[in-house]
């Protein structure tokens, strides 16, 4: 019998143990992979290709918002990922299904729920919790930005991500052990795609799609 395999990334061992405790019996054989952080995380998708699913926090070390999404999304694109956050307002659902997930559980679901959703994602669905209002007309403006965020690769992904973080091009370069020339056509490359003229713009629109954690 083939065993289910499942990423659980999360920077609170607590909750990683919770939803470990909560996802068994949806297989007899179940293989269960933690990670604290976003980099655990990349790694565990790489370690285990075979993987079923990806049950992942919105906000971990080395991530914030939906940038670590994005990156996983490009990088992984087989691999199924369920949002699983304490932030459940409908703004953050619709962006993070829009941005690739194949479910979101708010972190306050009960474990049948939990299940229910995983259940329904492993068939091939998409999970979110009730029906939510049409997008506004600032949503509907995000939707192009994060269309053209997807077209970004994932190590444009991350080379945005760490430009959020106020990294220079020699820092960026230094952490991804590339050239600095690398980098800057990376930048270079991200600032066409998002059709900005700046770094500081490209952080900016960034920003914009992460706002939707704390609005």
């Amino acid at each position: 019998m083939q065993t289910l395999t499942i990423i659980i990334a999360d920077d609170h061992p607590l909750f990683r143990g919770a939803l470990s405790q909560g996802v068994q019996g949806i297989a007899k054989q179940l293989a269960i992979i933690e990670a604290g952080d976003f980099e655990a995380a990349r790694q565990a998708a790489q370690q285990y290709p075979q993987a079923d699913l990806m049950l992942l926090d919105l906000s971990m070390p080395g991530v914030s918002g939906f940038s670590g999404l994005m990156s996983l999304r490009a990088e992984f694109p087989g691999l199924p990922i369920v949002i699983v956050t304490a932030s459940d307002d409908c703004a953050t659902i619709r962006r993070a299904l829009d941005t690739g997930a194949s479910g979101f559980i708010s972190k306050s679901s009960g474990l049948s729920d939990i299940r229910d959703g995983i259940r329904t994602v492993l068939d091939g669905g998409i999970w979110a919790p009730l029906h939510d209002p049409e997008p506004t007309e600032d949503e509907q403006g995000l939707h192009e930005l994060m269309d053209r965020l997807k077209t970004l690769t994932p190590q444009q992904n991350r080379v945005l991500a760490m430009l959020g973080e106020g990294l220079l091009n020699k820092q960026i370069a230094y952490e991804l052990k590339v050239s600095e020339a690398t980098i800057k056509a990376h930048v270079s490359a991200i600032l066409l795609k998002l059709n900005v003229d700046s770094r500081t713009q490209a952080v900016i629109k960034l920003g914009k799609i992460n706002m939707a954690m704390v609005a």
